[in-house]
């Protein structure tokens, strides 16, 4: 079942606070330290666990601004929003560890191909103990219009090679939230593959600027309150009194 949102701006104060080190071993420490380091609440020290957040895409500047390479670009919007350092290659991707709001978070860019995207993020999320329900995924999505945006708590690969390739390394488990971004159909006869590998119009490009700024407020939801009935009800009855153009889509499995 389909249901349009409007993913709510958390209201969080978010630490810029960053943590990074060329060596995985002071990365996974710093995961530990910021866990430790969150204030106390009522005597007790608040902990919590941590997330991968991983957007897919192909390294180069070849690919830079490809419809296949959106992934990267929320990465690389979240790296800004929050201020994480991305400086570490680890496990054939560039990582970086933060907070988003008070929980630690290491965001990650497979440096590898996106047929090859599993070989980093199965090792990271090994590594680091994050369970699955705690490992982001974002990636380009054809079925989507563009710049809409669908965050789901589970799924399949829909024919995606790189979500294949990351569910084949997670042990062929499929039960982590993926966050999509429309691209939208290829016109005409066009072979989909140079489709994947074209750069935005001038028109689809602010559609996905737009898309990226609403979609940091949407991690930040996401990885503060989790996929929850409050924020799709909410979400649901705003989008109906503003009759805003649709640009969530949440979908429960």
């Amino acid at each position: 079942m389909l249901h349009t949102v409007s993913i709510p701006n958390p209201c969080l104060s978010y630490p810029k606070t960053t943590w990074h080190s060329q060596s995985p071993s002071n990365l996974k420490r710093s995961l530990r330290r910021v866990s430790a380091s969150l204030p106390e609440s009522n005597g007790v020290k608040l902990e919590y666990t941590p997330w991968l957040i991983v957007g897919l895409g192909n390294p180069g500047n070849k690919y830079h601004g490809t419809r296949h390479n959106v992934g990267f670009e929320m990465i690389d919007r979240i790296s800004e929003e929050e201020k994480i350092v991305m400086n570490t290659i680890q496990s054939k991707a560039l990582v970086g560890v933060g907070l988003i709001g008070e929980v630690p978070v290491l965001i990650a860019k497979p440096q590898g191909y996106m047929n090859f995207s599993g070989e980093s993020v199965g090792p990271l999320a090994a590594y680091y103990q994050v369970p699955l329900r705690h490992i982001l995924l974002i990636y380009d999505e054809m079925s989507l219009p563009n710049g809409v945006l669908r965050l789901q708590p589970r799924g399949g690969h829909g024919y995606h090679n790189g979500v294949k390739s990351v569910i084949e390394h997670l042990d062929g488990h499929r039960e982590f939230p993926r966050f999509c971004i429309g691209i939208g159909d290829p016109p005409g006869t066009m072979d989909m593959k140079a489709f994947l590998l074209q750069k935005f119009s001038d028109t689809e490009r602010k559609e996905i600027d737009k898309a990226l700024d609403q979609g940091v407020d949407a991690v930040r939801s996401l990885i503060s309150y989790g996929f929850n009935d409050s924020i799709t009800r909410e979400g649901c009855d705003e989008l109906t009194r503003k009759e805003s153009k649709k640009l969530f889509v949440l979908k429960y499995n």
